[in-house]
């Protein structure tokens, strides 16, 4: 090992070897520095009811973390931990399909290049499906590897259900499946194996890999499938042209690659449609390989970009054949740079977790849940008889469901969206007639005083409205940092949702 390191640190200079293996340690201290995520809490509620799969997402992010609590208890260390765990063997099979395509002098820049995102340190800090689905995603390419360049045919078998596993993670899978058949199809060498009994075999065993996830659509309506697609499509944003949605994108990814990566792929793909213009059959199949797995699902969402905003994580699965793609024409100069653009990023990451230098205006933020939830123990006790919802989206919901003994509601107590809170004790009748607190962020607050309004949608379910101090959050030196106000609603009456 010792040796090893040396010889990496000859090629590439100590810089380059320290500066990431100092990021790495950083992100090993995150998992007992940082707090609680949202998306943790929101996953969280998914594993503490467990399903066949869930109304935004797969469920295999809900039975990682279930796992992981089991044998280490019920903490945030230990989402944090997961995510670190599942990152780490998704780097060791990025590391063993970059050995496939690549020389053994370059695969150490591939994982260096890896290593040096920012994507690998969200993954492995923030619980989401994207977890579970990079290593499934990245496993399946190893298989397919072996199924279409070895000819191992049984491959074909594990093929199928690694590709399942992926799907059962993230709807971002059906891209494998389509890049299969896209490379066969333009492969001219490798093309008769759309013929192979073996690969068909493989697609029933994919079938009945994601068959958990089918059963639960079609016994609530396809709901899942129904809200990833025609309802994102309907929103009335996509209608319309929107040029900041695209630079949007364009930023946020260079956040989370580097700019260096970002334009490198851009330059590469540039000089590859030169060369090769639409000859793809002279094209190397391990090339095109590589490439079937990145352009559709990185150049589907750029398009998409100018008429809808697309998540920073979307494309990520697209950036693991696409690093070892681009590795064989990157240089040490511009490694170098890409490091050290890395390193000032985690070391600002590092800095506003220990500090909170930069206060976030919003929920998705990783400060005061804690706090949050004994204060509202605290409220709870003057008025035990009464249930609590949050209409924040999910995320004070879902961390309240974190830290406290009993069940709090969503947004759909009210009438709106609740997301997978639609879907668990949603039997409001039995809610008839009871009070309520209702707690609201206040994420850009001016004061430290009561709002003194009653929102109108709380008097179409309730009979009267009382607004009590407001919650404050407060930093290591007493400053207020967070603002949350609350309600006593009394005489639930459920009603509809609106449309």
């Amino acid at each position: 090992m010792q040796s090893l390191l040396e010889s990496i640190k000859s090629r590439y200079g100590n810089f380059i070897v320290v500066s990431v293996l100092f990021i790495c340690l950083l992100r090993l201290c995150f998992i007992g520095e940082m707090g609680m995520m949202p998306q943790d809490a929101y996953y969280s509620f998914y594993s503490d009811h467990l399903a066949l799969s869930y109304f935004d997402h797969p469920p295999a992010i809900a039975y990682m973390l279930r796992f992981f609590m089991m044998i280490f208890g019920r903490y945030v260390f230990v989402l944090k931990l997961a995510d670190t765990v599942v990152t780490a063997l998704t780097i060791f099979c990025f590391y063993k399909l970059a050995s496939l395509f690549l020389d053994k002098e370059k695969v150490p820049t591939a994982m260096i290049l890896l290593l040096s995102t920012f994507m690998v340190t969200i993954l492995s800090l923030i619980s989401t499906p994207d977890v579970p689905l990079l290593l499934f995603w990245t496993l399946s390419l190893l298989v397919l590897y072996n199924a279409i360049f070895r000819k191992k045919k049984y491959y074909w078998l594990l093929a199928g259900i690694c590709m399942g596993l992926t799907f059962d993670s993230k709807y971002t899978a059906v891209f494998l499946p389509a890049g299969v058949f896209l490379f066969l199809i333009l492969s001219p060498t490798y093309r008769r194996q759309l013929l192979s009994p073996w690969l068909w075999i493989g697609a029933i065993l994919f079938v009945i890999t994601i068959s958990p996830v089918i059963i639960w659509n079609a016994q609530h309506d396809f709901a899942s499938f129904r809200f990833q697609s025609e309802s994102r499509m309907s929103d009335p944003e996509t209608s319309h042209l929107n040029i900041q949605y695209f630079f949007g994108l364009l930023g946020h990814q260079a956040g989370i690659l580097m700019p260096v990566l970002l334009v490198a792929f851009f330059i590469l793909l540039f000089r590859t449609f030169k060369q090769y213009k639409l000859r793809v059959g002279s094209m190397p199949a391990e090339e095109l390989f590589l490439l079937c797995f990145f352009l559709p699902l990185f150049g589907g969402f750029i398009l998409l970009s100018f008429v809808y905003w697309i998540k920073l994580n979307w494309i990520m699965p697209a950036y693991i054949t696409a690093i070892i793609w681009v590795t064989k024409f990157f240089n040490k100069k511009w490694l170098k740079v890409q490091v050290a653009f890395a390193l000032v990023l985690h070391v600002a990451l590092a800095l506003e977790i220990i500090f909170y230098l930069v206060p976030v205006k919003s929920n998705d933020t990783w400060v005061g849940w804690p706090q949050l939830a004994q204060k509202v123990e605290t409220v709870r006790k003057a008025y035990p008889g009464d249930f609590i919802f949050s209409a924040d989206g999910y995320k004070t919901s879902a961390v309240l469901n974190f830290y406290m003994d009993e069940m709090i509601y969503g947004a759909n107590i009210i009438g709106e969206e609740g997301l997978q809170f639609d879907f668990v004790n949603n039997n409001f009748e039995a809610l008839r007639g009871k009070n309520a607190l209702y707690f609201r962020v206040d994420p850009r607050f001016k004061n430290l005083e009561k709002a003194n309004d009653q929102p109108d949608i709380l008097l179409k379910y309730f009979d009267g409205i009382k607004e009590l101090d407001p919650i404050i959050i407060a930093d290591k030196n007493g400053k207020s940092i967070r603002k949350f106000l609350v309600y006593e609603c009394t005489n639930y009456k459920p009603g509809k949702r609106k449309d």
